[in-house]
């Protein structure tokens, strides 16, 4: 460090400027020290060296543009030079900079901002300035043809790569798109040059994040690219084109088109370079996603993927244990996979993972277990290892989502178990703390403690303990609700719950009924038959008849009594029989 310092502080001393040669010479000689290492960083910056070389970026010398760039896009590495760089207005001349007719010039800006613009503010100091547009406009400048030069491979990386950078930030891939990003992003991701595809692909990437964006990227054709890039001999490009598919696969349609391109092989293939975390990362988030079509689990399926998830379940970094978890919770829905997972003996690592403090990856392991248990094999080994105990437990976490998956997950297990409500008892407070969830403000939540509780209330003595914690108050209490899927296990709940004692007379004197009635003109058929279930429980009291005949409840279901779902028309049918009965009763009380 010492042996700049006396240059430095020439340099600090303000004559620079007035000599181009000797500030090239010191700009040169300054580049001769290792400017990766972090003492020469810092040392630039405490002697007052950064200002100097920021300063150096608004004079008219282009050479000692070029120096003091070369200088700052290699030190710009480091965390505090770059908030300095921000601090010192260096970002807003450097973004004046892409402007310039000097090819060498913009590239170098562009790759500095691209170091710069890691953190928030630098990011929006970029779009205020105009930089988004600038950079998008350098990608434009290049036609995608195979007779371009070295230097206009250059400037597309350098853009690429400051746009990656900018991407970030919600409000730059507004500004990206606006600035017509979109198809010159897809054109680009054409081009054969590696240097080139990642950080297009990057920025991809960090852009479908947006539906806008993932709409583009199908509309555009981007996705048969992306599949066919990760055959590529280049691993960093294999892990941002599987980690773009990763986030375009929430959409079906583009779940279909990785199938249509063929793109689920290659993905399953690279599930053996396990050796490389971030690109496992990748592949297994794309996997995981794309089995949330069931064509793809079949696809899977004949590429014996689950086979090498389930070897993934151990010693992974949590990352990657997320999505091998959510990828085996999508495909433990089909029967056969369920059975595979069982032969190699998946099933003791997942109730392991059970334990895990991720809130992210106790989600996907509660679906994973929950989906296991739909075989009554795999269930008398969940419960063997204590599994139904840890999913119980899981809906005392504070996380909603976590409550949510272990009472969805809870379901399958009551209902596979050999003894389901003897199970259930041996849960001190257990079924105390599932009524008292009632009360949560989640509507997940919601909807699959209803589940759980229509499931446990089967069994008389649970049911009996349910309903001396307040669950007839409970559920009442959620019935005007506009949302179907929590109608529909609402109703199945209060179905199973009028079993028991006075509870039907309960949910009537709660002002639960009428509301029930008004399900019945929903559009989903599965809100039709746990109603009339319900419906039909609560006609066994005659003030129930009363309120669900004033509510108008006989003209909808006599249409349902012609259904062809079996049960519906059962429990219409049986309803509609109870008000006539109670009718013709009253009618010949009156009338003799």
């Amino acid at each position: 460090r010492s042996g700049w310092e006396p240059e430095l502080a020439w340099n600090a001393g303000g004559g620079c400027c007035s000599d181009p040669t000797a500030t090239l010479i010191a700009l040169c000689s300054m580049r001769d020290f290792d400017l990766s290492e972090e003492t020469c960083q810092l040392a630039i910056k405490d002697t007052g060296c950064l200002e100097v070389l920021i300063n150096l970026l608004d004079t008219e010398e282009i050479k000692c543009q070029i120096g003091s760039l070369k200088i700052l896009k290699e030190i710009s590495q480091n965390i505090l030079i770059r908030h300095a760089i921000a601090d010192l207005g260096g970002l807003e001349i450097m973004v004046k900079i892409l402007d310039s007719t000097d090819t060498d010039l913009k590239c170098l800006a562009a790759e500095t901002i691209a170091n710069v613009a890691r953190f928030k503010r630098a990011r929006k100091t970029v779009r205020k300035h105009g930089g988004i547009k600038k950079l998008v406009e350098l990608l434009e400048s290049i036609s995608v043809a195979s007779s371009y030069q070295v230097k206009d491979t250059e400037t597309v990386r350098c853009a690429a790569l400051a746009l990656w950078s900018c991407s970030k930030s919600i409000k730059n891939k507004k500004a990206i798109r606006k600035a017509g990003g979109i198809p010159l992003l897809a054109r680009w991701l054409k081009c054969s040059h590696a240097n080139i595809l990642i950080p297009i692909v990057g920025t991809l990437q960090e852009c479908a994040s947006e539906p806008s964006y993932r709409l583009a990227i199908r509309t555009e054709g981007m996705i048969e690219t992306l599949v066919k890039n990760l055959s590529s001999e280049h691993e960093e490009l294999q892990m941002h084109c599987a980690s773009a598919i990763h986030k375009c696969a929430e959409d079906e349609e583009i779940r279909d088109l990785v199938r249509k391109h063929e793109g689920l092989q290659p993905l399953s293939a690279l599930l053996d370079k396990s050796e490389n975390k971030q690109l496992l990362a990748a592949v297994t988030g794309a996997i995981w996603k794309c089995a949330m079509s069931r064509e793809n689990v079949l696809k899977f399926q004949e590429y014996k993927t689950v086979e090498t998830l389930v070897t993934l379940l151990t010693d992974q970094p949590e990352e990657v244990l997320i999505n091998v978890i959510g990828a085996l919770a999508e495909c433990c829905q089909e029967e056969e996979n369920r059975g595979t997972i069982r032969r190699l003996g998946g099933i003791a690592p997942m109730v392991t993972l059970l334990t895990s403090t991720n809130p992210a990856l106790l989600v996907n392991v509660n679906k994973a277990v929950g989906g296991c248990a739909m075989d009554p094999e795999n269930m008398a080994i969940i419960d063997s290892l204590d599994g139904v105990r840890l999913l119980w437990s899981l809906l005392k976490n504070p996380n909603p989502g976590v409550q949510a998956s272990a009472a969805w997950a809870l379901c399958p297990c009551v209902e596979n178990a050999q003894n389901s409500g003897e199970m259930v008892r041996s849960f001190v407070a257990g079924l105390e703390l599932l009524v008292n969830l009632l009360k949560s403000n989640d509507k997940e939540v919601l909807t699959s403690i209803c589940a759980a509780i229509a499931n446990i209330a089967k069994d008389e003595e649970n049911l009996a303990v349910m309903t001396d914690h307040g669950v007839v108050p409970l559920l009442s209490k959620l019935a005007n609700t506009n949302n179907n899927k929590l109608r529909r296990h609402l109703a199945e709940a209060i179905a199973h719950c009028c079993m028991w004692g006075s509870n039907r007379v309960a949910f009537g004197e709660a002002k639960a009924v009428a509301p029930l009635a008004r399900y019945l003109k929903s559009k989903d058929p599965l809100v039709h038959r746990a109603t009339a279930q319900a419906l039909y429980q609560l006609s066994e009291d005659p003030n129930n008849c009363v309120t669900m005949h004033e509510n108008g409840v006989v003209k909808l279901l006599l249409a349902m009594v012609g259904s062809t779902d079996d049960i519906l028309q059962e429990a219409a049918a049986g309803c509609i029989a109870n008000i006539r009965r109670l009718a013709l009763a009253t009618e010949k009380a009156k009338y003799g």
